[in-house]
C-alpha cells in the first residue's frame, strides 16, 4: 500500500506530537520547526501544522478566510479492542465527541485532539 499523507491544523504542534506519539502509536519522524511537524503509523504520514507561521499551509485563502484547527474530517484508525483503549484513554484525560456507537460495519468513537481534530478509533466487526 502507498504512504497516504493528512495534515491537521493544530494550535499548539508540540502537544498534539505529545498526543499522537503517547496515545495512538505514531512516531515523530520530522519535527523542523515549531509550527511543523510529521508522524507516522504504518503507511499513514499525519503532517500537522500551526495556523500561523512561515509555511503555505498558514496563508490566507483569497477570500481572506485563515487556516484553523477542528472540524469534522478526521482519520480512521483500527483498534483491535475498543473499549479497552477508551478506557484507557478517557483515564489519561482524553477528551470524546461522542460515545461508542455500533454501525453496520463495526463500533466506532471519535476522540479529540488538542485542537478539536477528530481521530475515528474504529474496531470492525469479527467475521
Amino acid at each position: 500500500m502507498a504512504q497516504v499523507s493528512v495534515r491537521y491544523i493544530v494550535d499548539d504542534v508540540d502537544a498534539a506530537i505529545t498526543f499522537y506519539t503517547r496515545h495512538l502509536g505514531f512516531t515523530l519522524e520530522l519535527h523542523p520547526a515549531a509550527s511543523f511537524a510529521i508522524l507516522s503509523r504504518g503507511d499513514l504520514r499525519l503532517l500537522l501544522s500551526a495556523p500561523s507561521g512561515p509555511g503555505g499551509t498558514s496563508q490566507p485563502m483569497p477570500d481572506g478566510r485563515r487556516p484553523e484547527a477542528g472540524g469534522w474530517n478526521r482519520i480512521q484508525l483500527h483498534i483491535d479492542d475498543l473499549n479497552g483503549l477508551v478506557e484507557t484513554l478517557r483515564s489519561a484525560g482524553a477528551r470524546f465527541r461522542n460515545d461508542i456507537v455500533s454501525g453496520i460495519g463495526g463500533k466506532q468513537i471519535l476522540l479529540e485532539d488538542h485542537a478539536g481534530n477528530h481521530i475515528e478509533q474504529f474496531e470492525p466487526l469479527r467475521t
